[in-house]
């Protein structure tokens, strides 16, 4: 074999194993799993690898435990994660943290298409210079409707255990059950973290729990509730609107949704300090993010875009093709009784109410 042909099988060879180590690439993505999940990887990551078959995009449901598994990488010098989605108190945290990375929102991300800069699009959803909003949701509360002679219309009557007998599944975590307790026992909805600001405000808040304590089933993925719904195995569930609206409109459950004294929060991306594949992330970040694909999630799921330029593209979803606006949480009859949640205060009152909520359960 002359040296010539030999230097082409080399050529040939080097170039398969660059092409095959640029196949290779795998963007690790951390979310919340079942029915968001799967709105994501319609919505973002299915057209995303279309576009670059270079690119493999493998789901991790981890985000409820993100930002303890997060800063665990970090110290141990091992993160593994490309990205993490993360609800905005998170967000805020790790930012402070300096265990995630800030954004240049207008360099990383693509304007709206008349051209409105993309820190100009998010606008106040901007809670954090490391957080990229993507969508606002709640927590919100679904009950069994074959079980009741009379329909519980309020969020207080979670606490009536005699009107409406039966357990309750709650998330396990002081927010928002501290905020519901404060607004079931007669503090305004505008006064709620005024209240939840003082040491007689957060006793009244758990004293108000204590009357459902034992008849709560306490839950910690966001599956957990619809699956105790559906068994009849809990007569109220607080849950994401979303997987509410899987449950009741696609897989047409016997469950009905109260809106009332929902908590209206923010989740988008963080990328962790340490991400192996920062450059690639940050090209998926502005295809994801952008006007037309932050509307396109509420194609498969009632959770709402946070680009002004996408809000006017939210139409039918993909499947059923009904008309996706009404089932926004932010939609104005949804909003009756509402509340925001307070993102910084949260951020800053975190640590110490977890720490009394889990006292406060350990109690029995």
């Amino acid at each position: 074999m002359n040296k010539i042909f030999k230097q082409a099988l080399l050529a040939v060879a080097t170039t398969t194993i660059v092409v095959a180590a640029q196949a290779e690439t795998t963007l690790v993505i951390v979310s919340w799993g079942g029915a968001y999940t799967m709105s994501q990887q319609r919505a973002y990551h299915d057209p995303y690898m279309a576009l670059n078959p270079d690119i493999k995009i493998v789901n991790d449901d981890s985000s409820s435990e993100g930002a303890s598994k997060l800063r665990a990488m970090v110290e141990a010098g091992n993160v593994t994660w490309d990205l993490l989605d993360a609800e905005a108190p998170a967000a805020i945290t790790l930012c402070d943290e300096g265990l995630v990375e800030e954004i240049d929102f207008d360099t990383v991300l693509d304007p709206a298409p008349d051209g409105t800069p993309a820190s100009v699009d998010f606008g106040e959803s901007i809670v954090s210079p490391c957080f990229i909003p993507q969508i606002a949701y709640s927590t919100t509360l679904g009950y069994r409707s074959d079980i009741f002679d009379v329909e519980p219309t309020k969020m207080a009557d979670l606490f009536d255990l005699k009107k409406f007998p039966g357990k309750r599944a709650l998330e396990k975590r002081p927010d928002p059950n501290l905020e519901w307790a404060l607004i079931a026992d007669g503090v305004p909805v505008k006064d709620v973290y005024k209240v939840l600001d003082t040491e007689a405000g957060v006793k009244r808040a758990f004293a108000k729990l204590d009357t459902i304590k034992d008849q709560v089933i306490w839950w910690t993925k966001g599956s957990q509730p619809m699956q105790l719904l559906s068994d009849g195995e809990v007569a109220f569930g607080s849950a994401y609107n979303g997987r509410l609206f899987q449950a009741i409109v696609v897989d047409k459950q016997p469950i009905k949704m109260l809106w009332d004294a929902q908590a209206i929060q923010l989740d988008g991306w963080v990328v962790p300090k340490g991400a192996p594949n920062k450059a690639e992330v940050m090209k998926y970040l502005r295809f994801a993010s952008d006007t037309q694909r932050n509307a396109d999630q509420a194609k498969y799921i009632s959770y709402g875009p946070l680009r002004a330029s996408s809000a006017k593209l939210v139409g039918k979803h993909a499947d059923l093709g009904i008309d996706m606006a009404p089932h926004m949480p932010t939609a104005p009859e949804n909003m009756k009784g509402a509340f925001f949640f307070d993102f910084l205060w949260w951020a800053d009152n975190k640590d110490d109410l977890t720490e009394r909520f889990e006292a406060w359960l350990a109690k029995g």
